[in-house]
Order: structure tokens, then C-alpha cells, then sequence
């Protein structure tokens, strides 16, 4: 058996691979989970009772719900059979009867059609006794609404490097939500079979978690519950969690009936229902030497959880792992804990912390360099990790060089230096319009935080015509696992790539498997693909050293073909050796099972090596902002990233545009807003659709978009050498960040320090360009703290850090020494 990143000659991983559900896609041909529910007879509709209040205990009169022709039940507390509960901290109650934010689900009807149901619900009456509600973070930490674990990570002596570095700031910092806004919204269908049993499909991230969802509110054991996944139309981590609860309503629902059960949220219902990528509030201190190296954090970590846990707690953690991100800070105390509102759960969403933990150092930064008198390149560059360097929690940095090398390259392919004299030359010219010109690192862990997510299983099956059927744990969303798993699987069998076929996920094929998440789904499926193909590849050489004379050891299979080393002598066809083997009675199949080695994580202390490896890549953007409205375009992006020796290249250059696409929207365009008032719609949210809420689209792709997978990136280790390359990419988009802020500041004075709201949307880089002018003499004076060194022995005076009603932030400055 091979090397787990060893390649046989004549690969078919590496090639760049069609999807393997392209042509379904473009033709509209696709079958989602709403589709099969389509394709089905007697099937009823479920529709939410929903709270309009954001706050309050509800008691529910469902009778005039019945009198609606069409009606056919009200599913309420009452009828479930087991656990009325739909997560796995136990904190969301399916059926509440405390409406815990404005369009919590608090009952659902069962329609013969969508209309029925839907005016079915409307007739439900809802009495409503109000309680007080929380609706931002401030709020939540003035009212101490915390919940789950508070974590904290220390490194050094963080207190003691701060009082003795040249250079002190200290600040907040906010970074808003994102609506994962996938094509297909959440839909589950189920059917009572003629067993008993139940058969659930479910846009899922995590069948396995939903099948044990949907059995406890059944009450009744795992095994008598299928789960299945045929696709989803994107997840972006909103379905690794959330779907649960509504694939239980609707197998509670057939099980009343003993009619299937469909249900699919409109896209209001998606947008208001369903949590979001997790806002955070950081407020923060950070020392600085004489030369600009980072001496010393010190940083509280503020999450909105939304009304219950999820999966905020290791969201948290996971922040609190890449408030480094890929820099070398010798003292660190980063402390988080979780808000709880009056909003929706908020959930994973690709990325799942990092970025928000990666904002807060490069905001820092960015924030930092005029004060310093640096340029942010210089500021970023001095402050990379280098080899033998460790994080805050205890992993060593491995191959800590490439950050340096993809830098270098990424500086000298783009012409950044030669541009950068443009840019400032275009400045001097033009006083309304301004440029900026940024680059900025990332450094992501890839690997579950929660060591025992980390494994995988697999069952591949040969048929005796020589074609090959795989089932693997992972879950398709149209990042293209399942097209580079037939290439995992075509490799190791040596046949070709229409050889092979993928079966549907389902949890009566392989058991217990871990969320599609966390970038590793390629590297944990792969992994039990490989093995298990190498195990029938073994008993199918030992049969086809019989057939050509020679050792077994001496066989080779590639496209298709079996032959003796060397090439030499006759070949058979991949076909020709299974059709003997069967004859021979050996095993056409084989279940694989795959763990990742060599992790080891201590929840208590925060102190580990929990990541495989890291995954790193650069970006240099440029953009250009009318000072007048404070709109924006992306003249350029050029993109190195690393994703070790690429799978599928097409596949892996996709994820990469699309994750810094998606980082743009999060840091420059989506805006969520909720009614934080004190009237009758408190708690709404207010950004409830696409007219709504700004997503990216074909006007804010940059101009000129240049991106390449870094060469020579081997990761030992992982299957055939690839590295994971869903959720890194969306932290490139933090150069586009950093480029408004280059722009921003050009309109005012030099050293200055730019403060951007996030999401940077025109109308923030409006109110910065404002106060940017206002700071050079050209408007009224901005609300800036001042850096200030006061007569006390040369010792930093502490300063309040604030956050304006803009939801600008705000820093005060301290210094010493300099």
C-alpha cells in the first residue's frame, strides 16, 4: 500500500476535471431535495407558524387553523414523541413555548398544498406576553448575556510586554454578520416506509447529525432513520447545523400522517429563520518595538450567538486560534465568549471563525502603519512567521516559509512596487477620486478543532463488468468533493475517470460520518477512498500476477489497463482482471476508514496541535474610490494561493475566486440590519432579500482577475498531497479591505489613521472619505482619538477606545518612546 500522498504514475488526480454534475447545472437537469418531493404522490406541505415578537411567552390557539380547507394537521409540542429539541446542546426546543426572536418557528401546518398550509398558519392565533430582549452585542455585554464557555488563550506574558513596548494602541474593532444566502434554501422530505422505517432527504451538511436529530425527536433508535443527501445548491456551513430541526418536523409530520412530507422555506423564511456568520465586537491593546514588531496582544472576543449555542463555541475557538493569522506575536491574551441576543442561532459559515479571528490583526495592522510612520507592506512583512516559530496555542508553524516565498512571487508577478508609484502619482492628480494598493497573508489551520470529527469511511464497490460505485461521508454543495473523490478513486484503481461512479450520500451506507466542514472533507473521504480501493486493488494483483506470470508486487494498473512492470509484455484490460477474480472468488469490495494523525488538542488549557497543517496564499488588491459617494470598483486582484499538489486545478482555482468573492461581500457589501428600536417590529430583520441585501455580483468582480496555485506544495501527509481549499481563500478578501483604507486615507493627511467600519459598504467609505478631509482642514473635525504622550515619566496614559453611531470604531492611541 502507498504513501498516503504519493502519486502513481499517469494520475488522474491533478487533471483539471469537469464537475461531475456540470452539465446537470447548466441544463437545469440537477434533482434537489424539493425535486424529489415534486416527483411524489400525496405529499403534504409544512409551513411555520412565526413569531413576531423577538421576545415573549406564546401560548397557541390552532383551531381556527383546522377550519382552512386544505388543512390536514398543526404539529405542536404536544405531538412529539420523544426529545422536542433540535440540537445538540440541548437549548433549542422544536416546538418553543418562548418565542425567542422575531420569526422563530413556534408551530407548523400540514397542508395538501403550499397555500393551504401557508393560510392554515396565517389562521393560528398567537397570544404573545412580552419579555425584554437583547438585539445587539453592546447590549448583550451591558446586560451580561453570555452563554456556553468562556475561552481564553495565553501565550507569555501579555500585560508585562505591553507596559514595556515603544508603542501601545488599543482600540475596538467590529466586524458584521453574512447571510449564507445559498441557491437552494433548506428543504427536507420524508416518507414513512411499509417497515416502519423512515427515509429522509435533506439539504445537509451533516447527515449523521440529522439522522440522530430526527431519531430523538421520533424516539426511536438511529438505525430505523435514513438520511440522504443527492446535492445541495450551496451550504457555505448554514446547513451543517440548522437543517436538523426541519428534516425532524417533516418525518414528524409523515409520521402522524403516514404521508410523505415536504418542507422548503421561502427565501424570506431562509433569511429570517436561519442564523448567519457570526458578527464579533474585539476590543483590544497591541505593543509594538521601536522597529514595528509586534510585541504583545491583548484582546476580548465578543460573538453574537443568536438565541442558542450552535456551534458558536468552537466558531469561537476557532477565532481565538487566528487572531495571529500569519503573524509572529511573541505575548498574547486573547479572551472570547458568546453574546446571547434575541436573533436567529447564528451558525458555521465557511471560514467558521477564522476570519473573524484574522480581522481583528489585520485591522490592527492596518490601523497601526501610518502611526508607526510604516508602510503596511513593510509592517506585515517584518511581523510573518519564520520556521521554527510556534502559535499561541502551542503548533508549530510547519513550513512557515511559504508565506515569505508566496509574498515574494505574488509582489513580483503583480508589479506591485511599479504600481504603487501609479497609484500615488494618481492621487497627486486627481483630488476626488483616490486609489490604494494592498497586500495582505493567510494563514488557516485545516483540521475539525474537535479532534474526534477528524475520520472518515468509505465503501467502494467493483461490479463484475469492471465499473466502480463509491459511497463516501462527504456531502456535495457544488464545491466539487464528489468530482475530485472519482479522481481519488480512479487513481487508486488505475482505470479511467468514467470508470468510476458516485452514489448518493446516505447514512445506511457509511455510518457516523463528520460534517462536510472544516476544509477537510477531501482530505478525511479521500483518505478511506484511497484505502479502500488500494485493499481491492491488492487482492485484484494478486490475481492478475497469476493471469500475466509474474509477482504480484511486479503489477501495475493505469487507464484501464493492468500490466507487469516495465510495460512490457501483455496487457489486460481492468475488466478482464475483475471478471477472474469474481471467478476465483475473491472480494470485490471493500469499506476504507480514515483518521488524521498526529492531533492532539487540550480544551481546557487552549494549547495543542489541532490543525494537520496550515494552508497559505496572498493577495494584492487594487481599487479606486470616488470620494463624492463613496463608491467603489476592484480595478485588479492577483491571487497566489496554496493548495498543495491540487486534486482538480480547475476545481481548486474555482474555490479560489469564489472565496474571495464571497470575503468581498462580507467585508465591503452585506450588511445586515435588525430593528433595534423600541417599537413593535424590534428584532425584524430589516435586509430580508436580495433587493435588500447587497450581495456580490458580476459589476463587483475586480476588472482583472489573475489567479494561480502555488507550485511545488506537496503536503506529506494528506492524499496524494493535496490541501484543502474551501474556506482559506475568502481571508485574501482582506486586501480589499485594506485597499479601501490605502484609498481612504489618501484624501487626508499622512500618518493618519484610517478606522473603516466592516462591512465597509460606499456609505461607510463615505463617512471615512468625510472624515478623512475633515482631518486635512477640508470639513468639520473628525471624531478621532488623539495619540497622546503625557508628562508622566514618558509612561502610555490609557485612553478610552469608543465606537461612534456611525459603527466606525474608534482608537485611542498610547505611546511611549517614540
Amino acid at each position: 500500500m502507498s504513501g498516503l500522498a504519493d502519486r502513481p504514475e499517469n494520475p488522474v488526480v491533478g487533471r483539471p476535471a469537469v464537475h461531475e454534475s456540470a452539465a446537470l447545472h447548466v441544463t437545469g437537469a440537477a434533482v434537489y431535495t424539493d425535486d424529489l418531493a415534486a416527483r411524489a404522490h400525496g405529499v403534504l406541505t409544512a409551513w411555520p407558524v412565526a413569531s413576531t415578537s423577538a421576545h415573549a411567552r406564546v401560548t397557541l390557539d390552532v383551531g381556527p387553523a383546522a377550519a382552512v380547507p386544505g388543512v390536514v394537521r398543526v404539529l405542536t409540542a404536544d405531538d412529539v414523541p420523544g426529545v422536542n429539541d433540535a440540537g445538540v446542546k440541548h437549548d433549542e426546543p422544536l416546538f418553543p413555548s418562548e418565542a425567542m426572536f422575531h420569526g422563530h418557528a413556534l408551530a407548523w401546518v400540514l397542508g395538501e398544498t403550499p397555500e393551504a398550509a401557508r393560510l392554515g398558519a396565517a389562521a393560528v392565533v398567537v397570544s404573545y406576553e412580552s419579555l425584554p430582549s437583547l438585539i445587539t452585542v453592546p447590549e448583550a455585554i451591558q446586560a451580561g448575556s453570555f452563554q456556553g464557555k468562556a475561552l481564553t488563550i495565553e501565550r507569555g506574558d501579555a500585560a508585562s510586554a505591553l507596559s514595556s513596548s515603544a508603542v501601545v494602541l488599543e482600540g475596538v474593532s467590529e466586524c458584521g454578520g453574512q447571510e449564507h444566502f445559498s441557491l437552494e434554501t433548506h428543504a427536507a422530505f420524508a416518507v414513512r416506509e411499509p417497515d416502519g422505517r423512515y427515509f429522509v432527504e435533506s439539504s445537509t451538511q451533516h447527515p449523521s447529525e440529522t439522522q440522530e436529530i430526527v431519531a430523538h425527536v421520533l424516539g426511536v433508535a438511529s438505525s430505523e432513520v435514513t438520511v440522504q443527501c443527492l446535492r445541495m445548491g450551496g451550504g457555505f456551513g448554514g446547513k451543517e447545523m440548522q437543517p436538523h430541526g426541519f428534516a425532524a418536523i417533516a418525518a414528524l409530520g409523515a409520521k402522524l400522517t403516514g404521508r410523505p412530507v415536504r418542507l422548503r422555506l421561502t427565501r424570506a423564511q431562509d433569511i429570517t429563520m436561519t442564523g448567519k456568520r457570526h458578527p464579533f465586537h474585539m476590543s483590544w491593546r497591541v505593543g509594538f518595538d521601536a522597529d514595528g514588531r509586534l510585541q504583545a496582544l491583548e484582546a476580548t472576543l465578543t460573538s453574537d450567538g443568536g438565541w442558542s449555542l450552535d456551534l458558536s463555541e468552537p466558531v469561537l475557538g476557532r477565532a481565538l486560534c487566528h487572531v495571529d493569522n500569519a503573524y509572529w506575536i511573541p505575548n498574547v491574551r486573547v479572551h472570547g465568549r458568546v453574546a446571547k441576543t434575541n436573533k436567529p442561532s447564528n451558525t458555521a459559515f465557511r471560514g467558521f471563525g477564522g476570519p473573524q479571528g484574522s480581522f481583528l490583526i489585520e485591522d490592527i495592522l492596518g490601523r497601526a502603519a501610518p502611526v508607526l510612520g510604516l508602510d503596511p507592506l513593510e509592517l506585515r512583512e517584518k511581523n510573518f512567521y519564520r520556521p521554527g516559530q510556534s502559535t499561541h496555542y502551542g503548533q508549530p508553524v510547519k513550513d512557515a516559509e511559504r508565506i515569505s516565498v508566496i509574498w515574494n512571487q505574488l509582489r513580483a508577478e503583480s508589479d506591485l512596487d511599479a504600481r504603487l508609484r501609479e497609484v500615488a502619482q494618481f492621487n497627486a492628480a486627481h483630488p476626488d477620486r483616490k486609489r490604494g494598493l494592498a497586500m495582505t497573508p493567510v494563514k488557516f489551520g485545516i483540521s475539525f478543532t474537535f479532534t474526534s470529527f477528524n475520520q472518515a469511511g468509505a465503501l467502494v464497490i467493483v461490479y463484475r463488468d469492471g465499473s466502480v460505485l463509491i459511497n463516501h461521508g462527504g456531502t456535495e454543495m457544488g464545491q466539487g468533493l464528489h468530482t475530485k473523490m472519482l479522481q481519488v478513486a480512479a487513481t487508486a484503481l488505475g482505470v479511467e475517470l468514467h470508470q468510476v461512479r458516485l452514489a448518493p450520500t446516505r447514512t445506511d451506507k457509511v455510518p457516523n460520518t463528520s460534517a462536510t466542514a472544516a476544509s477537510s472533507s477531501a482530505d478525511l473521504n479521500g483518505g478511506a477512498i484511497k484505502i479502500a480501493c488500494e485493499e481491492i486493488r491488492g487482492r485484484l494483483a494478486a490475481v492478475a500476477g497469476r493471469l500475466l506470470g509474474v509477482d504480484e508486487r511486479d503489477v501495475r494498473f493505469s487507464g484501464g489497463e493492468v500490466f507487469a512492470l516495465g510495460g512490457t509484455g501483455p496487457r489486460l484490460t481492468f475488466a478482464e482482471v475483475v471478471a477472474a477474480a469474481y471467478l476465483q472468488r475473491v472480494q470485490l469490495f471493500a469499506a476504507g476508514y480514515y483518521r488524521t494523525e498526529g492531533l492532539h488538542w487540550d480544551a481546557d488549557r487552549q494549547q495543542g496541535s489541532p490543525f494537520k497543517y496550515f494552508a497559505y496564499g496572498c493577495a494584492a488588491t487594487e481599487v479606486e474610490v470616488d470620494g463624492f459617494t463613496g463608491a467603489y470598483r476592484l480595478r485588479r486582484v492577483d491571487i497566489v494561493h496554496d493548495a498543495g499538489d491540487s486534486l482538480s486545478p480547475r476545481l481548486d482555482l474555482g474555490q479560489v475566486e469564489g472565496g474571495f468573492v464571497q470575503g468581498v461581500g462580507w467585508l465591503t457589501l452585506e450588511e445586515l440590519r435588525w430593528d433595534d428600536g423600541d417599537g413593535p417590529a424590534r428584532g425584524r430583520l430589516q435586509t430580508p432579500s436580495a433587493s435588500t441585501y447587497k450581495l456580490p455580483s458580476l459589476s463587483e468582480m475586480p476588472e482583472e482577475f489573475h489567479v494561480r496555485l502555488f507550485d511545488d506544495a506537496r503536503e506529506d501527509g494528506a492524499v496524494y498531497g493535496s490541501k484543502a481549499v474551501g474556506e482559506p481563500p475568502l481571508l485574501l478578501a482582506f486586501s480589499a479591505r485594506e485597499a479601501l483604507r490605502q484609498a481612504v486615507g489618501a484624501f487626508g493627511p499622512q500618518r493618519r489613521s484610517v478606522e473603516l467600519a466592516s462591512p465597509a459598504t460606499p456609505e461607510a467609505v463615505f463617512w471615512a472619505v468625510e472624515a478623512a478631509r475633515a482631518a486635512d482642514g477640508h470639513g468639520a473635525e473628525p471624531r478621532q482619538a488623539e495619540a497622546s504622550v503625557d508628562g508622566n515619566g514618558g509612561k502610555p496614559r490609557t485612553a478610552e477606545a469608543s465606537v461612534d453611531d456611525s459603527g466606525t470604531s474608534e482608537t485611542g492611541l498610547l505611546t511611549a518612546g517614540r
